[in-house]
């Protein structure tokens, strides 16, 4: 199989492509980090040694996925390395937790243009390829990092922007899962139900709560069975553990940053409302 991943030099993404790497997947890394970052760890190179050595071929690809013309190149490179495309994973996503006084437009635009049209121009370019997956009956799939619809005003009023665009990638799911379906294209979402030990994460929340995390390996895993599954099986916004679970997975303390900690729970989860019930 061939994966196209977003934001795959580090954290998740790169969890999900190491994953897939282990059953020599061939893993297209779409991302803009060429060069090293204190803060933010990894680049599309060392992410390509890393898939290879875990069994993979890794294609690392200099993209802005807000820039159409980039993610069409792309698409292209890595179809005439591997061949095709069978899984699309639009990981990749901008994060800024706070309100409107504090949003510029320059913030708010990037969420939109890398969350939503990333995501969307993302799956467009690779709609061709999964359309062909389809026909040659290779099971292909695309999997947003994105969480469920809920609706629930206080999910909303203390980062409406991040909201917006992370709901986006949501709809991007229930249109598309709705649409694929002549294709025989699968569409799925993935969510945590704890937060995950990203870069990100620890940048944007703190390092306290970044010890309270689960490991990436665990949406990577989640993903794989989500893979592994029909194209019947589409139009889901599937939560990790719940997915593990399903799969006979009964120790989930392995995934802990720190085995045994409390771990924090992450938005947009009813099991989270109590993080933001009392702001």
């Amino acid at each position: 199989k061939t994966l196209v991943i977003t934001g795959a030099s580090r954290g998740i993404g790169l969890a999900i492509g190491l994953r897939a790497a282990r059953d020599g997947a061939n893993v297209a890394i779409f991302a803009k980090s060429t060069v090293e970052n204190p803060k933010l760890p990894g680049t599309i190179y060392t992410a390509a040694k890393e898939i290879e050595d875990a069994g993979g071929k890794a294609l690392p690809i200099a993209c802005d996925i807000r820039e159409e013309s980039q993610v069409e190149l792309a698409v292209q490179d890595t179809v005439k390395k591997f061949g095709g495309i069978d899984i699309c994973v639009n990981n990749a996503s901008a994060i800024w937790l706070k309100g409107t006084l504090d949003t510029p437009l320059k913030r708010y635009d990037l969420m939109h243009q890398v969350n939503v049209r990333g995501t969307y121009t993302t799956t467009r370019a690779c709609l061709p390829h999964l359309i062909e997956s389809a026909k040659q009956k290779r099971n292909p799939h695309v999997l947003n990092l994105a969480p469920p619809l809920n609706m629930k005003p206080i999910w909303f009023r203390d980062h409406l922007p991040y909201t917006m665009t992370k709901y986006g990638m949501s709809m991007c799911v229930l249109g598309h899962a709705a649409e694929f379906v002549k294709y025989g294209i699968a569409v799925n979402a993935l969510w945590p139900r704890k937060g995950i030990a990203t870069a990100a994460i620890k940048n944007v929340v703190g390092k306290e709560i970044y010890d309270h995390c689960r490991k990436p390996e665990i949406m990577a895993q989640a993903a794989y069975h989500i893979f592994n599954r029909p194209t019947s099986c589409s139009g889901n916004f599937f939560i990790d553990d719940e997915i593990l679970t399903a799969e006979g997975e009964t120790d989930l303390d392995k995934y802990a940053l720190i085995p045994g900690s409390e771990l924090w729970d992450d938005y947009f989860l009813d099991s989270a409302e109590h993080l933001v019930q009392n702001k």
